[in-house]
């Protein structure tokens, strides 16, 4: 098979490819087989009919044409390896030529028109600086951990004064428009300032009493009339604020393993100190993909973001919302681009997916979905998914990799080390070695586990209960 590449553009190519009769022959075998299994000849059975027989009855033109469709993709894959071609996009492909009927010879001759990742040249990691918060942890910070644990075991009482942030109101609603009342709930229990329910809501319950009744407007939240302004009818049944425990050493009994309130302030300050240093390597990812960014020019396929925009309109069925489209196409090729960085990234750092690595994000996806980790797994595995899947986390890893590469700092001037979080170029290597020795598919592998992490996950909770 020959095959050459044009360029189009910085995010298209036109591939032109040649194959050979002989290479085409497996096809037409094929076909003759599929067609062979579907005709009925009288004097033959199914399955049986022979190739001469096929084309008196059928016709060779339509075993060629049958033997190109099957073997198309296959060829056109082949060529966009030899090539070294990144698609992100589904090819236009046209057969220009094909080899003669009445002759057992012949090329099939055809092109396609892809778009594709362009090539970009990324700035160098070692000169690159990134500056994050100071992960200081002030007493401030301890309080509202503090408070934050007393809320859960504290009580709602109910009080006899007007509502105010942070109380909870247990309330009476009633939606109206132009007269019509289209919607009520009763009895439902909402805390002022969460804003959890409708615009306005806390506005119009901040100094109202039990008992008391008020109105306002506000745009509906869902329903079949989601987002028309409505005229909303508000009682207060009740007013309870949350009635906390002392904080002090029997507090710290009831909450926590530890004896003392000290010691468990202090185990809070290591809780805060743990959650901002995780806020510093989630900071630090984000501003060193910025950073690749700054000066980088990144050509967007605009087939492929046209394709992504009219597929989120059309499930949201808001194809004739250009406002919203604007809106969806600048998300859209923010993300393509940030896609083709991190994909260049990942390729220029060599980063390779452990099979641990794959399974761990696969199993917390499907927490995300609410599904059995191996029913998730089985699912994506069956809808072709795995390779997408492995490219998200190659992504991601791909940012962590490259946080080794350049210098991470906070803002007193402090070296931050986000170890702990990016990993290592050894455990890296320790991984490629463990997955190097598996003897399964790397599917099968990560269905096996995943099976055997919904086993644990069941066996942990029958333990608990």
């Amino acid at each position: 098979m020959k095959s050459a590449v044009e360029s189009l553009d910085p995010t298209k190519v036109k591939l032109t490819v040649e194959v050979e009769y002989d290479e085409l022959k497996p096809s037409i075998d094929h076909a003759y087989e599929h067609i062979a299994r579907e005709v009925q000849v009288p004097g033959f059975r199914k399955g049986k009919v022979p190739p001469r027989v096929i084309d008196q009855r059928v016709g060779r033109a339509a075993v060629l044409e049958h033997a190109i469709n099957d073997g198309l993709g296959g060829f056109y894959s082949e060529a966009v390896r030899e090539n070294d071609l990144r698609p992100l996009g589904q090819p236009e492909v046209e057969v220009t030529q094909v080899p003669d009927p009445s002759e057992k010879d012949g090329e099939l001759h055809f092109t396609a028109e892809v778009e594709v990742r362009p090539e970009i040249e990324l700035p160098d990691l070692s000169g690159l600086t990134v500056t994050v918060d100071a992960a200081e942890v002030t007493d401030e910070d301890v309080a509202e951990r503090l408070d934050a644990l007393r809320e859960r075991f504290g009580t709602l009482v109910g009080v006899d004064r007007p509502a105010k942030d942070g109380d909870f109101v247990v309330l009476d609603l009633k939606a109206e428009i132009d007269g019509d009342e289209i919607d009520s709930v009763s009895g439902v229990s909402y805390q002022i300032g969460s804003g959890t329910m409708l615009d306005g809501l806390d506005e119009a319950l901040a100094g109202l009493s039990a008992g008391e009744t008020t109105t306002f407007r506000s745009p509906l939240a869902g329903g079949e009339h989601e987002g028309k302004d409505s005229d909303i009818t508000v009682t207060a049944t009740q007013v309870k604020e949350r009635d906390l425990p002392e904080a002090d050493d029997d507090f710290a009994q009831l909450a926590s393993e530890f004896d003392t309130l000290d010691e468990l302030k202090d185990d809070l300050r290591e809780q805060v100190k743990g959650i901002k240093t995780q806020n510093q390597a989630v900071a630090a990812r984000d501003l060193l993909l910025e950073a690749i960014l700054e000066n980088l020019e990144v050509p967007v396929p605009q087939g492929v973001v046209d394709a992504e925009v009219h597929r989120h309109l059309e499930s949201e069925s808001r194809l004739e919302d250009d406002t919203h489209r604007a809106e969806v196409t600048e998300e859209t090729q923010k993300a393509l681009r940030n896609q083709i960085v991190l994909d260049t990234l990942a390729e220029q750092l060599e980063v390779q997916v452990a099979q641990e690595e794959l399974l761990e994000y696969l199993v917390q996806s499907s927490r995300q979905y609410g599904m059995d980790p191996n029913e998730f797994v089985q699912t994506i595995d069956q809808n072709g998914q795995i390779p997408a899947m492995v490219g998200e986390v190659a992504r991601s890893k791909a940012l962590a990799v490259a946080l080794r590469r350049v210098e991470v700092k906070d803002s007193e001037g402090d070296v931050v080390d986000l170890s702990e979080f990016i990993g290592s170029d050894e455990a890296d290597a320790d991984a490629a070695d463990a997955d190097a020795l598996a003897d399964s598919a790397a599917a099968s592998a990560v269905a096996d586990a995943a099976s055997e992490a919904a086993s644990d996950a069941a066996d942990e909770t029958t333990d608990k209960a």
